[in-house]
């Protein structure tokens, strides 16, 4: 032991090597990260490693121009900045370019604080309901705040921490407010994650203080050495296959309804190969549809509210009904009305999907759960009666449709509906090309083309109908184009939905990204017209002639000319005939062509549809509407409870 005056000699501490670190302000650190990512995308000719994001959309404002914008200027040749007109719209764009592209690619978009940040709100909704990807970065106040209040702050005077940007809370899958740059380093990732993840996925927001933006850290190094992006596509466990194996193979009259989950999972050959093998029909919803051949003789087309004939029919008498990667949405379900003899069973990756209308849950992959699923039941077919069935109802419909669209004997001074207009569009398409996408929303088209349009390649439809977005069109056809440079890209829209929202014509010009815009101008909402009849109410606040108007009345608008002042080329055409030559010309032009034509909005496809609920008042003054209560009644007693 030693003496207590003995001196003692520690050994040296080792040496630890410093961390390689780079420090970057949170905005160029946020763009670095975004710019370094990468994801794989399977093609036919084999793997591409491509960015994980295709751009980031920005409209400058105090918030974000001197933070964000300066570090997208710094990384502008690794990740593109493009500028739009309205934040709204933008979003959109990128919310369709994620569409477009399967979910396997997206963008992000960048705001000011204030109405810059909370235009995007509308579009972060739709991406939720719709299950898309999209990087929301709005700018936000000052975290120090010495400033306070700022230009377009939002004071809460019972929360000091919040800002307006708490509003998207409700509206993402995931939310952080950075209020230090080194949050960056959990936040990104698990941004990342729900930004990817099949069953998380939807729309991100990381609101960015200003002053945050502008500071700076030590980042480590390898935080931006990021792995690349792979999808994780997951297998059924045994118990959830089991249970639907048992449900399956007692079945004697089965239908497939194929959602949007067949798309994004890649899972349209293995949709095929389950329905050929076993004997089983199929029909779409709006985000499915695309997902078989229309002319596949298992195609039932479209069901649900806007569904076909052969479709309603076959899935109001199955006795089960596979649910592939669907929200099983009341336009699908027919607000729960429809099928009502059947078993459920719902493949989702989702497992609050799958359990919607206590259907049974295969929680899995698209691919991965119908292949297992077609191998535990490998001697199962579908009663051969019910499949030939299926066969001929199919092949009528397809019948009804020619009938349809390609009608051209118009009476003189009689208006074309939606149908008809369809049809020209479609017969404009080269008879050796299937590049066509067509792009729409909201109003009556969404139910017209669910029933009329086709296409026999997977996203050769593209339909925001999870939130019915009037608006979304043109900026989602601009997206699609930004994904899509090889296709021709086609919007279709109604008057009501040009109005609301129609700038991004101007950007499409800008970056050289070609439209063909038809506007069917029924001068008035024209949709919501016939339902507010239906229920029994009179012609109110719709069309432009029925609602309030003073001095010289509603205006005559030129839709073509308002096209043209901002860049497009475009024309007004008074019949089918006329349709078709222009769209031959809009078909050659070098950049976005508008085609404006009147159509009828009394006339509908009267073949097909279903029940749906619109609530009607339970008390009125008016005959017609206690009429439409008393048949609004009669269609509860269908509903599955």
């Amino acid at each position: 032991m030693s003496s207590m005056n003995e001196t003692m000699t520690l050994p040296e501490n080792p040496i630890v090597a410093k961390r390689d670190t780079v420090r970057l302000t949170a905005a160029q650190a946020l763009v670095r990260y975004l710019s370094g990512l990468r994801t794989r995308i399977e093609g036919s000719q084999g793997d591409e490693i491509v960015p994980l994001f295709g751009g980031v959309f920005a409209i400058f404002g105090h918030g974000n121009v001197a933070g964000m914008g300066e570090a997208l200027y710094q990384y502008r040749d690794r990740l593109p900045t493009y500028r739009a007109h309205n934040e709204q719209a933008m979003a959109h764009a990128a919310i369709a370019y994620a569409k477009a592209h399967f979910r396997r690619r997206m963008m992000a978009c960048t705001t000011s604080i204030g109405p810059g940040a909370t235009n995007l709100l509308t579009a972060a909704a739709l991406a939720h309901v719709n299950r898309l990807p999209v990087l929301f970065l709005p700018g936000d106040i000052f975290v120090s705040r010495d400033p306070d209040p700022v230009l377009q702050q939002l004071e809460n005077l019972s929360d000091g921490t919040g800002s307006a940007n708490d509003c998207f809370r409700p509206v993402s899958r995931y939310f952080d407010r950075i209020v230090h740059p080194s949050q960056l380093t959990t936040s990104l990732p698990r941004a990342v994650l729900a930004l990817t993840d099949p069953a998380l996925c939807g729309p991100v927001t990381l609101a960015l203080p200003q002053d945050v933006q502008a500071e700076a850290f030590d980042y480590p190094s390898e935080f931006f050495e990021s792995p690349v992006v792979e999808y994780r596509a997951a297998p059924p466990n045994e118990k959830d296959l089991a249970g639907a194996v048992r449900s399956a193979g007692a079945a004697k009259r089965p239908v497939i309804i194929a959602g949007g989950g067949v798309l994004y999972g890649g899972a349209c050959e293995a949709l095929r190969d389950f329905a050929e093998r076993h004997g089983v029909p199929v029909c779409e919803t709006q985000a499915g549809k695309g997902s078989l051949a229309w002319d596949h003789p298992l195609q039932l087309g479209s069901v649900g509210v806007t569904g076909s004939t052969a479709a309603n029919a076959l899935a109001h008498a199955a006795d089960l009904i596979i649910a592939v990667g669907t929200r099983l949405a009341d336009f699908t379900t027919g607000s729960n009305s429809l099928f009502t003899k059947a078993r459920l069973v719902s493949l989702n990756v989702n497992l609050s999907d799958a359990i919607k209308a206590r259907g049974l849950p295969l929680q899995a992959d698209a691919s991965l759960g119908l292949e297992a699923l077609s191998m535990a039941l490998s001697h199962w077919r579908a009663d051969p009666a019910w499949t030939d069935r299926a066969k001929a109802e199919g092949a009528a419909w397809r019948a009804t449709v020619d009938t349809i669209t390609q009608r051209r004997d118009l009476k003189p001074g009689e208006l074309p509906y939606d149908g008809e207009v369809i049809g020209a569009v479609q017969r404009s398409s080269p008879a050796s090309t299937t590049k066509d996408i067509v792009v729409c929303a909201a109003g009556t088209l969404p139910a017209e083309l669910h029933k009329l349009w086709r296409t026999s390649t997977p996203g050769g439809y593209h339909m925001e109908y999870g939130y019915s977005c009037m608006g979304y069109e043109i900026a989602g056809g601009l997206g699609v184009k930004m994904a899509r440079p090889d296709r021709e890209v086609i919007v279709m829209l109604g008057d009501g939905s040009y109005l609301m929202l129609n700038n991004e014509i101007a950007t499409s010009v800008m970056l050289d990204k070609k439209l063909v815009i038809v506007v069917l101008d029924n001068r008035g909402y024209g949709c919501i017209n016939r339902l507010q009849q239906s229920c029994g109410g009179v012609p109110f606040n719709n069309m432009l002639v029925d609602s309030l108007q003073f001095g010289e009345g509603a205006p005559d608008i030129d839709f073509a000319a308002n096209a043209a002042s901002l860049g497009a080329l475009s024309e007004k055409v008074a019949n089918l005939a006329e349709l078709e030559a222009a769209l031959q010309r809009a078909r050659q032009a070098n950049r976005t062509y508008l085609i404006c034509i009147e159509t009828d909005h009394t006339r509908t496809t009267e073949d097909g549809g279903w029940w749906w609920e619109v609530a009607v008042p339970e008390e009125s003054a008016s005959g017609s509407v206690r009429r439409a209560r008393a048949a609004y009644m009669r269609g509860k007693e269908n509903q599955k409870r």
